[in-house]
């Protein structure tokens, strides 16, 4: 899946299918690629399954997968969590007071 979103052109096919469905052939219009590399990014989101792919006469349509993007973010919510996590116990770390010379001599 995060391969898929890696390139700026697969995040910006997902982002204008979620907005409405739309034609590869549409899509590919708004690039300065071929149309078959369009349809090479098209295959990888359809892959990940972030994009759903149907055919409509000569036409294949392409929509977003609201269910998989909703599963990518709630991936990405619980990686949020634990590195917030992390960083507030390493912030809590760094606050907690140098141990003195002195203290350290004791210790030893």
């Amino acid at each position: 899946m995060f391969h898929a979103l890696a390139t700026s052109t697969r995040r910006d096919i997902l982002r204008r299918t979620i907005e409405r469905e739309q034609s590869v052939s549409t899509l590919a219009s708004e690039y300065e690629m071929s149309f078959a590399a369009v349809q090479k990014h098209v295959a990888v989101l359809e892959a990940a399954n972030l994009i759903v792919k149907r055919a409509e006469g000569r036409e294949r349509l392409v929509r977003a997968n609201p269910e998989m993007i909703a599963r990518a973010r709630a991936l990405l919510a619980r990686y949020e969590e634990l590195w917030r996590s992390r960083i507030a116990r390493l912030d809590d770390l760094l606050a907690e007071p140098a141990p003195t010379q002195n203290e350290s001599k004791e210790e030893d």
